[in-house]
């Protein structure tokens, strides 16, 4: 991924969020209340992460129960004094968001993402 294109393609707050594992405010995402159908993909690589079926309501950030596994990457994530995991995309590495163990069943998981680091594809 060349990072100069990257940076003329993606706005400041994009690449903030994307190339140096930043945060949008919570409850301001484009994503937050979105509910059609389609498929969530990378905003800096394309690549299909989560399905709208899996999405569910959150108050803070998008939050998806299950994601498409094969496309994603979990990092340890120390920063801040947390102990966190980091959820990356595994095409770019680009990172989106955490994943914490208090989402609904049946996997228990809540991905949290940040909707400026996502696209979407409605569904035909």
């Amino acid at each position: 991924m060349d990072e100069e294109e990257l940076k003329k393609r993606l706005s400041e707050e994009e690449y903030r969020i994307l190339r140096e594992s930043g945060t949008e405010a919570p409850g301001t995402g484009e994503f937050l209340n979105h509910s059609e159908a389609g498929v969530y993909r990378c905003k800096a690589c394309g690549q299909k992460l989560f399905q709208s079926d899996d999405k569910f309501d959150s108050d803070r950030w998008p939050s998806f129960k299950d994601a498409i596994m094969d496309n994603i990457e979990l990092k340890k994530d120390l920063s801040h004094g947390m102990n966190r995991v980091e959820v990356c995309c595994s095409g770019c590495g680009s990172h989106l968001g955490h994943v914490f163990d208090d989402g609904p069943e049946p996997t228990g998981k809540r991905y949290c993402i940040n909707s400026k680091a996502l696209d979407f594809e409605e569904e035909n």
